[in-house]
């Protein structure tokens, strides 16, 4: 779309999706105001469920965006000029749930396996919501590959696309061999894999090791700003446990 394509905003920690796209929303507004570039709002961001899809913002590229953002409607940006900036273009802000990149590799060469699979699972071919896949060949290891963008993992988990997948490959006469995450995912998408398959109760995130450590370690820090080292009692400088 422009020489920033697009600027998401990422609830890490600390940060929900709604205050996310609060922000995104600002800074749309001011890269619109005072660099007069065509900004679209775009996923949690967006003002219109049209805009709600990257995919669908994006379509055109520059020069279709450029070629109809003045005389047609659906294209206005919402914040900027109704003309393209033909420097910088346009540019994309949102605020989106962390995009897992998730592969999952079947024991068959038939690229069309993997691309039946794909459409069966992903949003755009009546499969789950927050779903995106593709099938592609891996000719180095002779096999094929579904390709996959969790874009909202939460509310369509790894372990209920794996399943998925293995319930679609059988129906080829094929099974799944092995999986891989591209790249970062968050901690939580790999603990409700794990409540899932080991069917764990009561688990909670707090019963991770370096997360309790984490916790216990941002409080130390909190409590150091405020002047007051963890673990003293009262006047007597007595720490916890002593």
């Amino acid at each position: 779309m422009g020489a920033t394509d697009v600027v998401p905003f990422v609830p890490i920690s600390g940060l929900n999706l709604s205050e996310a796209a609060s922000i995104a929303v600002q800074l749309g507004k001011r890269i619109g105001e005072e660099l007069a570039i065509p900004v679209y709002l775009y996923e949690a961001a967006a003002r219109t469920p049209a805009r709600a899809n990257l995919a669908d913002v994006r379509r055109g590229q520059y020069e279709g965006i450029r070629d109809a953002i003045e005389t047609d409607p659906d294209r206005r940006p919402d914040f900027g000029p109704t003309t393209m900036n033909l420097k910088p273009g346009a540019t994309a802000v949102g605020a989106r749930m962390p995009l897992v990149a998730y592969n999952v590799y079947l024991d068959t060469h038939r690229l069309s396996v993997a691309k039946a699979i794909a459409k069966a699972i992903r949003f755009g071919g009546g499969g789950m919501r927050y779903v995106k896949a593709l099938g592609f060949e891996i000719r180095d290891r002779g096999c094929v590959q579904v390709s996959m963008n969790l874009v909202n993992y939460q509310k369509s988990p790894v372990f209920r696309v794996f399943e998925m997948i293995k319930s679609e490959a059988v129906r080829w006469g094929a099974r799944v061999t092995s999986s891989e995450i591209v790249g970062l995912t968050p901690a939580k998408s790999l603990y409700d894999v794990a409540e899932h398959y080991l069917q764990l109760e009561r688990f909670s995130p707090q019963q991770v090791l370096e997360e309790k450590l984490r916790s216990a370690s941002q409080r130390q820090t909190a409590s150091h700003v405020r002047g007051k080292p963890v673990g003293v009692r009262g006047r007597t400088g007595r720490r916890a446990g002593q």
